[in-house]
């Protein structure tokens, strides 16, 4: 019973093709596309020039003379050379052509400038979180610095209690005599 199983998986792996080993340390082969490939970033770049263009005076104006011109040619030519008779609907359909061209360009270039708004927020956000928390740091240092400065001593307060000394001193000194002259030597201590 074995050797009939092992001979079926035989006859198995010789009916089904063998599919290549795939090594995960190479990429991948690329498959054939049907559709046209194509880089975003490019074509969202080609996007924004051409929805910068349309937001222009000079595109209206180029628009307007192109319209005009149109019009013009297709009234006054003659009938030999006239392509659009007059409800101009080949005028029409050009210009429903370019709207709809522009209106999905305009929304992706909206979209990424959009997303560079959002990108540019978020870093804003995160610089103000910083500074608010280095102006808290800062706070709390400075604070610190001026409690630990309430009990440092400044000049003027060690002048003050030196002079104070001083004038205790005079005043002992006076009582009795602390500095004698050379040669004498006192102690406010006695011997022992």
């Amino acid at each position: 019973m074995a050797e009939r199983s092992q001979e079926r998986d035989r006859e198995r792996d010789r009916e089904q093709p063998r599919l290549p080993r795939i090594r995960l340390d190479q990429p991948r082969m690329r498959r054939a596309r049907l559709l046209p490939e194509y880089d975003p970033e490019a074509f969202g770049r080609l996007s924004e020039r051409i929805a910068r263009f349309l937001g222009t005076g000079r595109f209206i104006v180029w628009m307007t003379v192109i319209i005009i011109a149109w019009v013009v040619w297709n009234v006054f030519a003659p009938a030999s050379l006239k392509f659009d008779e007059y409800p101009f609907i080949f005028l029409t359909l050009m210009l429903s052509l370019q709207a709809s061209y522009a209106a999905p360009l305009i929304l992706l270039a909206q979209n990424r400038q959009d997303d560079r708004d959002r990108v540019n927020l978020e870093q804003d956000r995160k610089q103000n979180e910083r500074s608010i928390a280095d102006t808290e740091y800062l706070t709390r240092e400075i604070a610190a610095l001026r409690m630990g400065l309430g009990e440092v001593a400044t000049r003027d307060w060690i002048r003050s209690e030196l002079q104070d000394l001083v004038k205790e001193l005079e005043e002992l000194g006076q009582e009795r005599d602390l500095f004698p002259p050379d040669g004498e030597r006192r102690s406010d201590v006695p011997d022992r």
